[in-house]
């Protein structure tokens, strides 16, 4: 199991700061080819210039809205292209969405869904059929610990990052024996922007954070280990206590100032 990345032909979404700026370089570092995928063009670029320093042969920037399906459908094309055959696709551009689900609208929720699930998974099914024909390739999904863990005030982030960690598992089943193989990441309290966004109520949690680099190491390893699920830093043990007494887990959290 696990895939070399050397010489790999890599499409990294969320790639102009945080995590993803962070898995590119290291991407970079260990010789991998790159599309870099985000909204902002300027950190785009700028982002490619480390990845070059870095050390990667091949980088490529295409700014895309991943909230547009179009536009990432186009995405998915181009990156096949450019590579001569996606064997490597990071799914890890995502939105925050911190409100009450008492204020929540079905709009907030369609448009969270819409970037963190529908984007991965329509990515991912347009890559695949080149990966099966070829035998080779991975799927890394980056979700959260929100997507094991149901956080309050996060009702739709935590939803589309629940649906997205499904549909890893289900995938990982049913690619078995392909030589395509799905990584789900699951980042815990890093220190990105996701924290500071406008339009979304104060976090749950306040600190400390883990820099975004322990993540993008930890991708980029993901592809080339043997494990399916990576959590960084390593919170099962919260898990395990959240699906052992739900109950006392959610009334701690609801019970914190």
């Amino acid at each position: 199991m696990g895939l070399d990345v050397a010489g790999a032909g890599v499409l990294l979404t969320g790639a102009s700061s945080g995590i993803g700026a962070a898995a590119a370089v290291s991407f970079g570092r260990a010789g991998s080819r790159l599309v870099l995928a985000a909204r902002r063009a300027d950190r785009l670029e700028a982002v490619a210039a480390d990845v070059r320093a870095a050390g990667a042969p091949e980088v490529h920037v295409v700014p895309t809205d991943l909230g547009n399906l179009a536009a990432t459908e186009a995405l998915a094309a181009t990156a096949d292209e450019l590579l001569g055959g996606v064997d490597v696709l990071v799914n890890n551009a995502g939105i925050p969405r911190r409100r009450s689900v008492r204020e929540l609208t079905a709009d907030e929720v369609e448009e969270t869904m819409r970037v963190n699930y529908l984007s991965p998974v329509l990515l991912a099914s347009r890559l695949l059929p080149g990966m099966l024909e070829r035998r080779r390739g991975c799927v890394v999904n980056v979700t959260s610990l929100g997507g094991r863990l149901g956080i309050r005030n996060e009702a739709a982030y935590s939803a589309s990052k629940f649906a997205l960690t499904g549909w890893s598992e289900s995938a990982a089943a049913d690619l078995w024996g392909s030589g395509v193989e799905v990584r789900i990441v699951l980042p815990g309290p890093i220190a990105t922007e996701i924290w500071d966004q406008p339009g979304n109520d104060e976090p749950f949690f306040d600190g400390p954070f883990e820099p975004p680099e322990l993540v993008g190491d930890a991708v980029v390893d993901a592809v080339g280990g043997e494990r399916i699920e990576v959590y960084v830093p390593d919170l099962r043990a919260v898990v395990e206590m959240k699906t052992a007494d739900l109950d006392g887990f959610l009334r701690g959290m609801a019970e914190q100032p």
